[in-house]
């Protein structure tokens, strides 16, 4: 039997990630030696527990995944990294394989298929949802600008552009630029869409 391969579970939902964990421990040569319910927890659990897999979900208070993923890159490079979420979108995929992530799949991947996925990160090699995959191709990357997400993300509350403008200390004349340019980008006709259409994709 091969060494058991150690691994940590982020996830903000408490019952998934149990699920999740009892699954993976069934499995002979996995170990789930942490659990976290925060993205702003991950990294003093890994430095403590020095996992060598972190499953980690895209959508977390405190952090979210994709910039937990950088963050691990930088500071633990040993660990690495599973994606495993609900939102299985284009954008989210092609941010997280840039954030440092080894591979995606969606929580609904049947057990053993994302232990299957686990020994493979775990061995260096990619594990990506191929349906997703296909799409991500089909997409392309996000026209967006760093600046552009930052905007949207901000609008999404509904909120008026002098707020957004002291959000982000920008003047309201370049809040309105960005949200223009993104419209154009999104293919859509309101900032209320963009914002729809972006989160869609992923692009948020």
């Amino acid at each position: 039997m091969s060494a058991t391969i150690t691994l940590l579970i982020a996830d903000d939902q408490a019952l998934v990630r149990g699920a999740l964990a009892a699954l993976l421990n069934l499995e002979p040569d996995l170990a789930v030696v942490a659990e976290v319910g925060r993205g702003d927890e991950v990294l003093a659990a890994v430095r403590e527990h020095r996992p060598q897999v972190a499953l980690l979900d895209v959508e977390m208070p405190g952090m979210d995944g994709i910039a937990v993923a950088e963050q691990l890159r930088r500071e633990c490079p040993d660990c690495r990294i599973l994606m495993v979420t609900t939102f299985g979108r284009p954008g989210y995929l092609r941010r997280a394989i840039d954030a440092g992530a080894s591979g995606f799949v969606v929580k609904d991947t049947p057990a053993r298929e994302l232990a299957d996925a686990v020994r493979r990160v775990h061995m260096g090699l990619r594990a990506v949802d191929p349906t997703l995959a296909t799409e991500t191709l089909a997409t392309g990357s996000s026209p967006l600008t760093a600046r552009e997400r930052e905007v949207l993300r901000a609008a999404s509350g509904g909120a008026a552009t002098g707020v957004i403008a002291r959000t982000l200390h920008l003047s309201e004349g370049t809040v309105r630029n960005h949200l223009s340019s993104a419209i154009g980008k999104t293919g859509t006709t309101t900032r209320a869409e963009a914002v729809k259409a972006a989160e869609r994709l992923g692009w948020l």
